[in-house]
């Protein structure tokens, strides 16, 4: 064997293990530990072009047809962004629109992803009709669990056997544990919530069933949540998973990774796993200390809020990625407890935190640029579960490789 052959050997092993390294999905890495899933909007879905400009959210101007198959590639789970929410399913009583989300399971399916229904009841994004009869007065309680069961019902119905699981109720709880004064509590009370269970498992007895709440670090959130649902629990509630949404942002510090710690330790204690349904790490300033993710709360735009705009400081982006790391490596002692990571939008140019909870800025939140790339923090992510070999030992295994 020649010190040349040696060389070309030697180049050939490196470049394999590079490759590898390189080529290695997300969603391969984890597939031991949790799902993985990524939230897909309506163009991505319809695979086209939105430079002609959108009021809805995640409007990003630019081609989205390339991101399917960065979808495909790193991610086994999939749910629509707004196609299936009851504004866009369900505009009129009596009335349907299951276009745009047939696409989206259709063509989640044909790819061999697994879908996740978002979702059935809530009171942000609701048809306007849902509440109030004719005249504008709201309607009765029995009116309203017709309705609500009558929408579940036909909703899953029409997509049992290709929709896997549903969030079945979203946001019914205030930051400090007490249940949100919405429409559907004002009118049922807190009973709206283990009907609509009811209901869901009804209408499908295979699917998965979550709740799904955004805030779910903050203590009095989290200890409100487990004591509300644990006797539902107990006597047998066909909930399946209570998820925290995880819209985070860096400038309130590492003591988030601790305190969604908690929250985790929390809910196992219920006895049903726990999962992250809408992650995002926002790098922006966060104005007045708003925290959460209401979607009212908006914030009148300023330049000193939208440092960025040109692009992410080195520093910044190792902030970044030191944070996300941090909050993995807590995850991975839990993993037993967590059934699923799920990503709030595909990429940087389509986050919904360019646009919340001020309207215009550049945000930098996701995992994949905007450009669609994936940034460095997908690697050492995939290096967290799947290390690579060390120069070290690259080198030891060349040597036996030629002996």
């Amino acid at each position: 064997m020649t010190l040349k052959n040696i060389i070309i050997i030697g180049s050939f092993v490196c470049c394999c293990l590079s490759s590898t390294a390189q080529t290695m999905a997300l969603k391969d890495a984890y597939r031991d530990f949790w799902r993985t899933c990524v939230s897909v909007n309506q163009w991505q879905v319809k695979a086209e072009n939105t430079s002609n400009g959108s009021s809805q959210t995640s409007f990003a101007g630019l081609d989205q047809t390339a991101d399917w198959e960065t979808i495909q590639k790193h991610f086994d789970w999939v749910v629509a962004e707004n196609c299936m929410k009851c504004e866009v399913i369900h505009p009129q009583e009596g009335v349907y629109d299951f276009t745009l989300a047939d696409q989206f399971v259709d063509k989640a399916r044909a790819a061999g992803l697994k879908v996740l229904g978002h979702c059935l009841i809530w009171h942000s994004q609701c048809a306007p009709w849902f509440h109030v009869d004719e005249n504008g007065n709201m309607v009765s309680a029995a009116v309203l669990k017709k309705r609500m069961k009558e929408h579940i019902t036909t909703v899953m119905c029409h997509f049992k056997g290709r929709v896997d699981a549903w969030d079945v109720v979203n946001e019914a709880f205030e930051d400090d544990g007490s249940m949100r004064k919405s429409l559907f509590w004002q009118i049922l009370g807190e009973d709206f919530i283990p009907l609509a269970f009811q209901y869901a498992h009804e209408a499908d007895p295979t699917a998965e069933l979550y709740y799904n709440d955004f805030s779910m670090n903050k203590k009095a959130k989290i200890e409100g949540v487990a004591q509300y649902f644990k006797p539902l629990i107990s006597r047998g509630m066909p909930i399946t998973a209570i998820g925290m949404q995880g819209h985070m942002i860096l400038e309130d510090g590492f003591d988030l990774i601790p305190q969604y710690e908690y929250a985790i330790n929390t809910i196992s204690k219920l006895g049903v796993p726990t999962f992250f349904s809408e992650l995002d790490f926002s790098v922006l300033p966060n104005p007045y200390g708003f925290s959460g993710a209401n979607v009212s709360d908006r914030f009148a735009y300023r330049q000193e809020m939208d440092p960025f705009i040109e692009a992410l400081p080195k520093e910044k982006e190792e902030e970044f990625n030191l944070f996300v790391e941090g909050f993995f490596k807590m995850l991975l002692n839990h993993k037993e407890n967590i059934l699923r990571l799920g990503f709030w939008n595909l990429n940087d140019k389509c986050s919904w935190r360019n646009d919340f909870p001020i309207n215009g800025r550049h945000d930098y939140a996701t995992l994949f640029d905007r450009s669609g790339q994936a940034k460095p923090i997908v690697q050492r992510l995939i290096n967290l579960v799947k290390p690579q070999p060390t120069t070290e030992n690259k080198k030891t295994k060349t040597k036996k490789r030629n002996k």
